[in-house]
């Protein structure tokens, strides 16, 4: 390929619009391509309902595979748990930047960490995972289904409007926002949504250059356990806005804890597993981890608590 400009589609959020200059900067030290970032707008972006009204979290990936399909970029960024798990077609995953840190953060008023709350108190957040966790924490809380950038959301707790927000915390490192935060869940006190935390890449298919090039910024110490995450969730034919939470890391072995919470979060399913990545199907295995750990997850009762109604959160 000639050397010219690559064209990287991205959401025009800041928070994507961030992570998209980050990914073109690796792009540019790793390849020696120089890279620019073209905004995309996408329903997601310019809708107020709520996102299961207007399809999911995959709204967003939507408009971004349409300008890479169109030929108005020659890549897209995602975060990678908006990713569906499923194929598309003309479209390769084409590399998985290291991953940064994939737990949900807290941002209160006053500082206050969740067990400071009052009773009752309301705690905005845009995911059925999230609110489903909290409330098997702290089953009195109020939890409100909110949209927005970062600033927005934070904005109703500095205004008073909420108690406190939910958020990834890579996100607001990105925008660098975690002065803000107020706590950090551990992943034992809240999992994680499959792939929170990393980033996904994408090109045409056919263009094995471009995706040979691309695979030059992917992490491969956080790969296999993405991969045994986004596993686990298409095993459960479960979509992003599930409350399903999933948390993989370690080389040698592999370690997956993965779970699925009713709505209330009143009932948690949880399992837990490993697996040797020494053999040259290390992404094989992840996924092997994945699957099994998603039919002991069926085989106690997840596709009622993943199918149950009301479950949908934007």
């Amino acid at each position: 390929m000639s050397a010219q400009t690559l064209r990287l589609g991205s959401r025009m959020s800041m928070m994507a619009i961030a992570q998209s200059r980050r990914v073109a900067g690796k792009i540019t030290e790793r390849a020696g391509r120089p890279v620019e970032v073209v905004g995309v707008m996408t329903p997601g972006d310019v809708s107020r309902a709520q996102l299961a009204q207007i399809g999911g979290a995959g709204v967003f990936v939507g408009a971004l595979r349409e300008a890479l399909l169109g030929g108005e970029v020659d890549l897209a960024v995602h975060s990678l748990k908006d990713l569906p798990t499923g194929s598309a077609a003309g479209i390769v995953l084409a590399a998985v930047p290291p991953r940064d840190d994939p737990r949900d953060a807290l941002v209160a008023r006053d500082g206050a960490k969740l067990a400071d709350l009052p009773s009752g108190a309301r705690i905005g957040t845009g995911s059925t995972r999230r609110a489903a966790q909290l409330l098997s924490l702290r089953g009195d809380l109020r939890c409100v289904p909110i949209r927005g950038n970062a600033d927005t959301r934070l904005g109703k707790v500095d205004s008073g409007e909420l108690d406190g927000v939910v958020l990834a915390y890579a996100g607001l490192a990105r925008i660098g926002r975690v002065d803000a935060v107020t706590q950090v869940f551990e992943p034992d006190e809240m999992l994680p949504a499959p792939g929170q935390g990393a980033l996904a890449v994408e090109c045409r298919d056919g263009e094995p250059e471009l995706a040979a090039l691309l695979g030059a910024v992917t992490g491969q110490a956080g790969l296999a356990a993405v991969t045994a995450e986004r596993s686990l969730l298409e095993a459960l034919e479960a979509g992003c806005s599930a409350p399903v939470g999933a948390y993989a890391a370690g080389t040698e072995p592999l370690w997956m804890r993965a779970a699925v919470i009713s709505a209330d979060g009143s009932r948690v399913l949880r399992v837990h597993g490993a697996t040797p990545l020494a053999s040259p199907s290390a992404l094989t295995e992840a996924r092997r981890l994945g699957s099994e750990l998603a039919a002991e997850l069926l085989c106690s009762g997840a596709r009622n608590l993943i199918k149950a109604p009301g479950r949908d959160m934007p």
